[in-house]
């Protein structure tokens, strides 16, 4: 190789010695250089700037870091000049196979022929050639070649040809040149991979990707945490219809507030309470008032994100979850859905080895073991179901206070309409207490979660009927969405279809009509509603926590009202009894195997867990034929009774299908226009 030297640039700056002329008008500050007369330099002062002496020497000043940073560049580029091969003083010429032969081979001017890489073939010449060729004396030649047997044989060819002898034939050397470009590509994927570990190292290291904690923070615990001034805007004020829950865990507000109260008797506050209850009954909310309340930081997780696929990081994550609540002290930890990893040991479902599950539940009972009152820190989980939880952690020092939050009351449900009504741009002429009470008497059963999706329905409602305010039609279209489903207007059905529904819903209204025990009806309809639903009757529900064998016979033969209405009046059947069956079955077998209700398999309740299999019974055949055949007893004396009674009725069904079939719904008071007014008053709560 030949490095050629590159010419360097100078640049030059001359200094005269003659005094520079005085300008017409001197610029200000330079009165001193132009009254210098003398030959020498001139002398400069400025009064102003003179500094004390010191005899510290100056600050030593940062050297430029420009040649720090250009020797990397240049080393880079001199190793990438030779390693890739490259001679710029070289002057590279293609030919082809005849030039090389005519131009070169014939004036035997070739010392030696080198194949690279089997694709081309690099001329050697002779030392007297540079003279007799034009290119100039650094010219190299190559030709391609398309496989090395078709070369050899063409060169053996030209050399016959030239009558050259054997011993002084052209050599041919073989080489593997390596391509740099190749082999820095097959590399650059391994690099990469090395150069992300390293840089997610160096950042966990720093505290970035998760801080430190395991590989890239994952085993960081993933909980949210709300500041106690901006995050957390719900106090005990917005939660509604769970007063009882309130009154008891008041307790863990007061003691956040003022922990010196209780310390100073010796008393210490409960570390944890389980929040249980229907799901949409208001267990995150109270949590989050309960932090809101007492003005403390809040860290909510749910129970599914301390296990990942990697083994002990749930572990981990609740060791970080309280590490962060104790430097958040005083805080309230929220653990929703905790039956996800508080189930009960040995009850997973795994055939040996470690179940990860149980290890981050393990990790929960000794970091609740770990902390103190001291710490100021309260765990609060919520659940849907609290019989499935490990016993271990449900013992006093743990989580020590169960409380209950179920579906509210109708005075529960009426609160809680009057909070979400609040930002609903209601009618004026409406009274909101009233409306309130009206709809809490309209949805028994609902939960929190279902009020509030009321109340949003029927803004939506009007909203679509392009109203400026909200009715009490459209919160009555709302309830009726929420219990049937949406009107389905696409399902057309066909006159047999609609005929058959008629008589159908007809028997369910008037059976409910005429027996004493059942909740008074407020709408029957035949318009298609929900993915299966072709008709419904809708009743006044009430809040009934005690059933009798009478009352839950009556419910039974309201249920059957439409199969033996189809009976009576087509003498066949149709599959849209299927629910209404389920529901007798399901109370048939309740009172024979649950309710102790029969005299045949005597007071027992065989009420089966949730978790056993379906395989297992808790009684014998013998037993579980007698229940078979009981409930089968329990179901054929509704079905006569029913019979029984729509027999006699069957005129006053008629003409409820008929005006069904004309109208789709009837109301309360059609019903009552038809037939009069029902036998049985109304309960006072509903009047």
């Amino acid at each position: 190789y030949t490095l050629i030297q590159r010419p360097t640039t100078f640049i030059y700056r001359y200094y005269s010695n003659n005094k520079p002329e005085r300008p017409s008008q001197v610029p200000k500050g330079f009165e001193n250089f132009f009254n210098n007369t003398g030959g020498g330099k001139p002398k400069i002062t400025f009064e102003s700037n003179k500094q004390p002496k010191n005899d510290k020497p100056p600050p030593k000043l940062p050297e430029p870091n420009g040649l720090k940073t250009l020797g990397p560049i240049v080393a880079g580029s001199v190793f990438l000049w030779y390693a890739l091969g490259l001679n710029f003083s070289t002057n590279f010429r293609e030919v082809t196979y005849q030039e090389f032969r005519s131009k070169l081979l014939d004036k035997g001017l070739v010392q030696e022929l080198n194949v690279m890489n089997n694709s081309y073939v690099q001329v050697r010449l002779r030392p007297e050639a540079r003279s007799v060729l034009a290119e100039g004396p650094n010219a190299t030649y190559y030709f391609s070649i398309g496989s090395v047997d078709s070369f050899e044989r063409q060169l053996e060819k030209s050399q016959d040809k030239l009558g050259i002898p054997d011993e002084e034939r052209i050599p041919v050397s073989y080489h593997t040149a390596g391509d740099l470009t190749n082999t820095l590509a097959q590399f650059i994927p391994t690099l990469m991979l090395i150069g992300f570990f390293i840089y997610m190292g160096r950042r966990a290291a720093a505290g970035g990707a998760g801080g430190p904690g395991g590989l890239f923070g994952i085993s960081k615990s993933k909980a949210k945490l709300f500041n106690k001034e901006t995050d957390i805007k719900v106090k005990f004020k917005d939660v509604a219809g769970a007063d009882e829950a309130k009154e008891e865990i008041m307790e863990f507000v007061k003691f956040l507030k003022d922990p010196h109260r209780f310390e100073r008797l010796g008393a210490t506050i409960p570390k944890g309470a389980i929040l249980s209850g229907p799901p949409g009954t208001g267990k995150t909310l109270m949590a989050k008032a309960t932090a809101g309340e007492a003005n403390v930081p809040f860290l909510s997780v749910s129970g599914s994100e301390f296990i990942e696929m990697f083994v002990g990081v749930g572990s981990s994550r609740v060791r970080d979850l309280f590490a962060t609540a104790k430097k958040n002290a005083p805080c309230i930890i929220f653990i929703d859905e905790i039956d996800a990893i508080g189930k009960a040991r040995g009850k997973s479902g795994q055939l040996g080895g470690n179940d990860e599950r149980e290890s981050t539940l393990n990790q929960l009972l000794v970091e609740m073991d770990g902390f103190n009152s001291h710490d100021h820190v309260v765990v609060l989980a919520g659940t849907n179901r609290p019989d499935v939880l490990d016993p271990a952690l449900l013992r006093p020092g743990r989580f020590d206070r169960h409380i209950v939050i179920d579906k509210p009351d109708i005075i529960g449900r009426a609160d809680i309409f009057k909070v979400h009504l609040k930002p609903i741009k209601l009618n004026p002429k409406l009274n909101v207490e009233d409306l309130a009470h009206k709809l809490a008497s309209l949805t028994g059963g609902f939960a929190g979660a279902d009020i509030h999706n009321v109340c949003n329905e029927a803004a939506l409602i009007a909203a679509r009927g392009n109203k400026d305010e909200v009715d009490e039609v459209d919160f009555e279209a709302a309830i009726e969405r929420v219990i049937a489903g949406i009107e389905k207007k696409s399902r057309v059905l066909s006159p047999e279809e609609k005929k058959t529904v008629a008589y159908h819903e007809a028997g369910h209204a008037i059976a409910g009509w005429y027996l004493k025990y059942t909740e008074p009806l407020l709408k029957v309809s035949i318009i298609p509603r929900g993915s299966s639903a072709l008709g419904y009757a809708q009743y006044l529900p009430k809040d009934q926590y005690l059933y009798s064998e009478l009352q839950l016979m009556d419910r039974m033969c309201v249920a059957l009202g439409g199969r033996v209405s189809e009976m009576l009046f087509f003498d066949s059947i149709t599959t849209g009894a299927q629910n209404d069956l389920q529901k007798v079955t399901k109370m048939a077998y309740s009172q024979v195997s649950i309710f102790g209700m029969n005299k045949e398999v005597g007071p027992v309740s065989y009420q089966q867990d949730n978790n056993d299999s379906q395989f297992q019974k808790p009684y014998s055949e013998k037993t579980g034929s007698l229940i078979d055949d009981e409930a089968r007893k329990l179901i054929d004396k509704a079905l006569a009774r029913t019979t029984k009674l729509l027999t006699e009725k069957k005129g006053d069904i008629e003409k409820v299908a008929k005006l069904l079939m004309t109208k789709e719904v009837l109301t309360k008071q059609d019903m009552e226009d038809l037939l009069g007014k029902r036998p049985f008053d109304l309960p006072p709560d509903k009047k």
